[in-house]
């Protein structure tokens, strides 16, 4: 999904919440403009929904809570508020609020062309200012590719790139799957070159 500029309006958080819940969509807020979430391909869907089968099933009975893009996450001490596709808090303090959580370890976003350059730096680059957060995890929508950045115990960021065949090491929450399982019931859209040759 990607935010669209809604209005010239300045919110506080507290005008952006009271707001929000008087409109249709869901709506980002950052450095106190709100944007539109787009709807995302179907594609998007199923990659989004096979993540958080996989992931509920790893935490079931954990401390750890799990979250669809319907829950928003506090970039830590700012006023600023997103929806990444999926966000994983194993933080008893973010137990406190139902609008909202702070200190994810995971975020998962779900890639598509009109959204990966915003999902690689401007929005990694609020996310990773979050000391509580580990695995940044970008999933293609278009091809069978998954990037995570990763915060070592040295707190440097690694990216780790999975392909086909490959297994995906979220040590967030110590989750090793074939990236297949990401993958069920994909089918990808063949390039109008694929059948020449």
């Amino acid at each position: 999904m990607i935010a669209v500029k809604d209005n010239d309006r300045h919110f506080t958080p507290e005008e952006y919440f009271a707001w929000e819940e008087q409109q249709l969509e869901r709506h980002e807020l950052i450095e106190g403009q709100v944007y539109a979430m787009s709807g995302g391909s179907k594609n998007h869907s199923v990659i989004a929904g096979n993540c958080l089968l996989l992931l509920k099933l790893h935490l079931r009975g954990s401390q750890c809570s799990i979250f669809n893009s319907d829950l928003k996450v506090n970039i830590l001490n700012t006023r600023n508020y997103t929806y990444p596709d999926l966000s994983v808090t194993c933080e008893p303090s973010d137990n406190f609020s139902t609008q909202y959580i702070t200190y994810p370890c995971l975020i998962v976003e779900v890639l598509s062309s009109s959204t990966e350059a915003y999902d690689r730096g401007k929005k990694f680059e609020k996310y990773r200012r979050n000391p509580s957060l580990i695995d940044y995890v970008l999933v293609s929508s278009e091809e069978m590719a998954i990037d995570i950045y990763h915060r070592n115990d040295a707190g440097d960021w690694l990216i780790l790139s999975y392909r086909s065949g490959d297994r995906v090491e979220l040590k967030s929450i110590d989750l090793s799957v074939p990236i297949e399982q990401f993958y069920e019931e994909i089918v990808f859209e063949l390039s109008p070159d694929a059948d020449q040759g």
